[in-house]
């Protein structure tokens, strides 16, 4: 069922899948790749965990697909970890949800962003990241050419904010397409490209070339040590950054699962064997742990 509810102002729109079970039921927040709407893959694995008895919400964050909010399509972890804070309040006051029983899932960047919202909110009973992005500054040097290329990135992205500031134009490039337009993934990636995957009209693959401050400088794997529920995390060694996800993990503080499998990056957004493998493995994490 379609949802809306309130963050800082902002209305925030997203899809509520409730299993046919009797509730109140184990809710779980669920969201997906950096710059994705919530159609890309969250969907996909909220209504999958619905057929596991569990209340899951996907959403739009501020200023992407349909929620509210400006500038748009601009990729705030601090921003995003709020909205998510906010979708756990939506979630907890649900007539159909038992909100003593939250989970969170991150796939891909929303990794980081669940990892942050349990960080520091307890309501976050139990965390489960699928082909996790996770990174800091050692990460982002080897992913993004080396500490020149991450810091001309960082001061591409900090004269766009004042232009913005100035002006209130946005720059924007591709999120993918060629390295001659400035795409943030010069890649001719097939999942964000192909229409019957995830180059869907709800998605117009822009990027805010201001994004590149607050991205390039967060970091998820300080955030490991704080976090003391229960986790599990599913990856591949085809998939991205995995060191980065083996340092997270390596530093969690509470119990914690590692599911290593098959599969590249794009394979747990829509593919199978891999998402049925995700869903099944993070099902019955929850199972465990709420």
């Amino acid at each position: 069922m379609k949802v809306e509810f309130d963050s800082a102002g902002v209305e925030l729109v997203g899809n509520l899948f409730l299993p046919d079970t009797p509730g109140p039921v184990p809710g779980v927040v669920v969201a997906g790749t950096w710059t994705s709407v919530k159609e890309m893959m969250a969907d996909r694995y909220a209504r999958r965990l619905a057929e596991h008895g569990y209340a899951a919400l996907s959403f739009d964050f501020t200023g992407f697909g349909e929620s509210g909010g400006n500038p748009r399509d601009v990729e705030s972890p601090d921003r995003k970890i709020a909205d998510i804070g906010h979708a756990v309040d939506f979630l907890t006051a649900h007539a159909a949800v038992d909100g003593d029983r939250i989970g969170a899932l991150g796939i891909c960047a929303a990794a980081m962003y669940m990892s942050g919202t349990a960080a520091h909110d307890p309501r976050v009973r139990s965390l489960a990241l699928v082909a996790p992005w996770l990174h800091d500054a050692a990460v982002c040097a080897q992913a993004y050419g080396g500490a020149d290329e991450v810091a001309a990135k960082i001061a591409a992205g900090r004269a766009a904010r004042t232009r913005f500031e100035a002006s209130g134009a946005v720059e924007y490039v591709p999120v993918v397409g060629s390295a001659e337009d400035g795409a943030a993934m010069p890649y001719r990636i097939d999942f964000y490209l192909d229409p019957a995957r995830g180059g869907i009209p709800t998605w117009p693959n822009r990027f805010a070339v201001m994004s590149w401050i607050d991205w390039l400088t967060y970091d998820s794997i300080a955030t490991a040590p704080k976090i003391t529920q229960p986790t599990v995390l599913v990856h591949s060694e085809d998939a991205a950054i995995p060191e980065g996800a083996r340092r997270f993990h390596a530093g969690l503080a509470g119990p914690k699962d590692f599911f290593w499998t098959q599969g590249t990056q794009f394979d747990f957004y829509d593919q199978e064997p891999q998402v049925t493998v995700a869903v099944d493995t993070v099902a019955a994490h929850f199972g465990r742990t709420l």
